[in-house]
């Protein structure tokens, strides 16, 4: 009786912990705030800052070049992004939050280069997974 119960707590302690090698990472960004996000993005995209971009974009995300008129979605702007990983581009990044309101966020970000000015107009969205960038529109004013 002692041996089926230790083997029936053995079997029972594998399954936990072989499970919880299964399981999915945890998000870390589900419970920050919303300039927190903002500032991975900027990092992801002016220092080639990787790691977080599961977290980072929501599922529906769209980014649209309003110079060019290029857009993309979650997967080719992650497979973008991925491509210059570890490149940090000779700027000045900042941002600031345009307008926020319940669960939905609207921000500035600019990134000042020697020759020109890049700007990102960021929709964040707040959900059961925490903000996540849902669009992003890219302008070069003059």
């Amino acid at each position: 009786m002692k041996t089926t119960l230790k083997t029936i707590a053995a079997a029972l302690i594998m399954a936990t912990s072989l499970s919880s090698f299964a399981s999915e990472k945890a998000n870390p960004l589900k419970d920050v705030e919303s300039d927190m996000i903002l500032n991975t993005y900027l990092e992801a995209v002016t220092v080639g800052a990787t790691d977080l971009n599961k977290f980072l974009f929501a599922d529906d995300f769209q980014y649209r070049n309003l110079s060019n008129n290029d857009r993309a979605g979650k997967k080719e702007y992650i497979k973008f992004l991925k491509a210059n990983k570890g490149t940090q581009y000779d700027c000045k990044g900042s941002y600031e939050i345009l307008s926020q309101n319940g669960k939905v966020c609207v921000a500035k970000a600019t990134m000042a280069f020697e020759n020109f000015t890049r700007v990102d107009y960021i929709t964040l969205n707040q959900g059961k997974d925490g903000w996540k960038v849902s669009k992003v529109e890219t302008t070069y004013p003059q």
